[in-house]
């Protein structure tokens, strides 16, 4: 099997926001930084997979602060973690006010890639040389990701399933349960 390091695929981007990117508050519009992110990740697993990557999911992403027109956003990307044929590439996204000089993280996210073939098959991707206490961190905290996804699924699909197994669990929720009889 082919191994890389993680540097060797790390990539970052850099855009100035301009007014057409906004939303009706003035802010930078969430779907078009998600664009951005979706672009850095499939540039990132791409030149770690050395072919063509799609956008199987993308988990955890929180807003932390607002990005203005006018600040440099940067995107920086690397792969935190390998399967067989997918890979997991970490996002951290930050904005500068290119008057001040203030710097401020927007957004961490991580997008699942799967590698593809010209016939749209699945390929397995290099394997992860991790070469530093962040990087094992970071493999770690996907692992971690991963299975809790996996077991969340198997919880809620499970045939077993019950919902009234939760309905205790809710009552300290704002949601008033108001179901028909025998449901």
């Amino acid at each position: 099997m082919n191994y890389k390091t993680i540097d060797s695929s790390r990539i970052s981007m850099s855009q100035l926001m301009q007014p057409s990117h906004s939303n009706f508050s003035g802010k930078i519009h969430g779907g078009y930084l998600l664009n951005l992110m979706d672009q850095i990740a499939f540039a990132c697993a791409s030149k770690h997979s050395e072919t063509y990557c799609v956008t199987a999911s993308v988990d955890t992403v929180d807003f932390l602060n607002p990005i203005e027109i006018g600040d440099l956003v940067t995107l920086k990307a690397s792969i935190n973690y390998v399967g067989k044929t997918s890979m997991v590439v970490g996002i951290r996204v930050e904005s500068e006010n290119i008057r001040t000089g203030d710097i401020k993280h927007c957004n961490s996210s991580y997008f699942t890639m799967v590698a593809k073939d010209d016939h749209g098959k699945s390929v397995e991707v290099p394997g992860l040389i991790i070469n530093d206490k962040t990087e094992i961190k970071r493999f770690l905290k996907a692992l971690k990701r991963k299975e809790t996804k996996a077991s969340r699924q198997t919880e809620f699909n499970s045939a077993d399933f019950t919902h009234t197994d939760y309905l205790d669990d809710l009552k300290s929720y704002r949601v008033r349960i108001e179901l028909p009889e025998n449901y």
